[in-house]
């Protein structure tokens, strides 16, 4: 879920860069990216997976 969001942040960051717009003074196209790259990391840090860690998952489970 988070690469999703900051997939939708980094395009919102190229539209406002090819448009030169800005939405403030402290919010602008570098700040966008900069939140883009964090929920990027967070996603590959395993932070906001679906499973749980009561889930299971199919590592739990012993082979026979």
């Amino acid at each position: 879920m988070l690469a999703v969001i900051g997939a939708v942040l980094f395009a919102l960051a190229l539209i406002l860069d090819l448009a030169d717009a800005t939405l403030g003074e402290t919010v602008t196209a570098g700040t966008i990216v900069t939140a883009g790259l964090l929920c990027v990391a967070l996603h590959l840090a395993g932070i906001g997976s679906r499973v749980g860690s009561s889930g299971g998952g199919w590592r739990l489970r012993s082979r026979r």
